[in-house]
């Protein structure tokens, strides 16, 4: 793991793996899409269930129209781009190339690193680790808060006060604490009807 910004590589990036599944969690969840899982992240949650991407070094470079090419394969036209951080790289020419091929562009980003990239939806997952640079607040289209004991709820209405009247909000068990977490984060919700329920399905039908 690094604590600086990636060099930016124009025609390439450092690719943990990229599929075609379902998108298994947040507001578009069940959707057909195309992953894209970026290498290189230096936030570093304890809890992260992708520890392998962190090392951007330790993945392949892929060129972006083979990347393009790969999943225009396929009949999903919604992309989601992720990592690792997907944002400590430059991301403006992988998403000119999957919009010209017809695609939605969808990031999964800590925010911590300033934004690049043309995107269709922002999920914005901010950690206490390192917190969103406030500039990408009132892009996000949809706030995503990991719950891992009950704190995090008062945690999540802090965030939420500082997004956009328009941005979706969605609670989400930590995956290792799902049994301790869902039943406050549903009398949560009840309770605080803005919120809604997210939840890791793709780990729940074995996808990817």
């Amino acid at each position: 793991m690094t604590s600086t910004t990636l060099p930016v590589q124009a025609a390439s990036l450092p690719v943990m793996e990229s599929f075609y599944t379902i998108q298994g969690e947040g507001h578009h969840q069940g959707k057909a899409a195309y992953f894209i899982r970026l290498g290189g992240c230096d936030v570093g949650c304890v809890w992260c269930d992708v520890k392998d991407s962190w090392e951007a070094a330790r993945h392949p470079q892929r060129s972006i129209p083979d990347l393009v090419a790969e999943a225009a394969a396929h009949p999903g036209r919604l992309a989601v781009i992720t990592g690792g951080e997907p944002l400590m790289h430059d991301c403006t020419a992988l998403t000119d190339a999957l919009h010209d091929a017809g695609f939605l562009t969808n990031i999964e980003t800590s925010g911590a690193h300033p934004l690049s990239g043309a995107w269709d939806w922002i999920c914005l997952s901010p950690k206490k680790f390192k917190a969103p640079l406030p500039e990408i607040l009132p892009l996000a289209s949809e706030l995503k808060v990991v719950i891992y004991n009950k704190s995090d709820f008062s945690w999540a209405e802090e965030w939420a006060a500082r997004v956009s009247k328009d941005c979706k909000l969605f609670l989400q068990p930590e995956w290792s604490k799902s049994t301790a977490m869902t039943p406050l984060i549903i009398e949560y919700i009840k309770n605080h009807p803005r919120w809604e329920f997210s939840l890791q399905l793709h780990k729940y039908i074995n996808v990817p």
